[in-house]
């Protein structure tokens, strides 16, 4: 009898550990930054999140600094299962996601990642192909962000002209602009740009305050121009769609309706670095370069014009069509009425 007991508590415990393992989860995120980086921050706190609303169902084990993906190819990768869930940069991406890296350009006016993120969601409802242009992943998070500005390691830029002959990394968005002031611009991923400043591959770089303390610009890049250039939103988290098919219905919900609190928690990250960063990089020799309000106005109808152009040129008709929509969003967000 005590040998038959033994063999019936075995038995249950068996049954518990094996319905626990079949109800339960495990996804791979990966991330290029390391755990330290404002964005890691983010990752870590939605990670906590969707493990403890799963009731501990869902399991996220984390791989940063690139272990498992890269800047450039997160998309390709993560559609290849190199990782579950990742972050993903497609507007850098060396092919594809052609009007999501077009649309980067079209927000000027939104200053905040609010903003900028309420009108990415305005844009993927009217245009359908921004989702589509995703192959192989399903978005769970869009990505806004503070307004970048010029730093630069060899001249201040004081003028637009100031800009010429400077071989400058920036988003895909201001290649246009750049072209037309006579710069150079190279576009790579932003946790490549340390190193080409650093080796003086590139001149200066366009980018947030943050990155004076984040990515330690402000051990390379001596001038900051006060010049604000404008930025849009992009799907910067993703799983893919192998992972999420074998996921049942109620954690699909779950990941979907935790969007919102991994884009806070993304915004609220990155506002406090760039408090940081500010902060950090004056009170360690950062030269702060003042723009006139008459520059500023130069730089933003240039901008305006060029990138309204570039919509056309490179998106058609459909990248026009995008283009005026999102200044539609952006107007009416600066009206004080609310997105779509």
């Amino acid at each position: 009898m005590h040998r038959v007991l033994q063999f019936a508590c075995a038995f249950v415990l068996w049954a518990a550990a094996t319905a626990n393992a079949a109800t339960g989860y495990m996804l791979r995120y990966a991330s290029p930054y390391p755990p330290n980086h404002p964005f890691s921050r983010a990752d870590q706190a939605w990670i906590q999140h969707v493990e403890q609303i799963s009731g501990g169902r869902l399991r996220i084990k984390a791989f940063w600094g690139g272990t498992l993906v890269t800047s450039d190819s997160a998309t390709l990768e993560l559609e290849h299962g190199i990782a579950d869930v990742a972050l993903i940069t497609p507007i850098y991406a060396h092919a594809g996601a052609r009007l999501i890296k077009l649309q980067t350009g079209f927000y000027d006016g939104a200053r905040t990642a609010q903003q900028q993120i309420a009108i990415y969601a305005c844009l993927r409802r009217q245009f359908p192909v921004l989702d589509a242009e995703l192959t192989g992943v399903h978005v769970l998070a869009v990505q806004g962000g503070e307004l970048s500005h010029f730093m630069t390691r060899r001249r201040p830029i004081r003028d637009l002209s100031d800009l010429h002959g400077l071989r400058i990394r920036v988003p895909v968005e201001l290649v246009p602009i750049m072209r037309n002031l006579g710069a150079d611009p190279a576009t790579m991923p932003m946790d490549q740009a340390y190193s080409a400043l650093s080796k003086g591959i590139v001149d200066g770089v366009a980018a947030p305050a943050d990155t004076l303390l984040s990515l330690h610009f402000a051990e390379v890049v001596p001038y900051f121009s006060a010049i604000e250039i404008p930025r849009g939103a992009y799907p910067a988290r993703a799983i893919s769609d192998r992972a999420w098919r074998k996921l049942p219905e109620d954690l699909q919900k779950l990941l979907t309706d935790s969007e919102g609190f991994w884009e806070n928690q993304l915004n609220i990250s990155i506002s406090r670095a760039e408090q940081s960063g500010y902060k950090f990089g004056f009170s360690h020799g950062e030269q702060l370069v003042p723009a006139s309000p008459a520059l500023q106005a130069k730089f933003d109808q240039l901008y305006n014009n060029i990138t309204r152009d570039n919509a056309r040129s490179v998106g058609g008709a459909e990248g026009l069509a995008m283009f005026d929509a999102t200044q539609r969003e952006v107007a009416a967000i600066r009206a004080g009425h609310p997105p779509c």
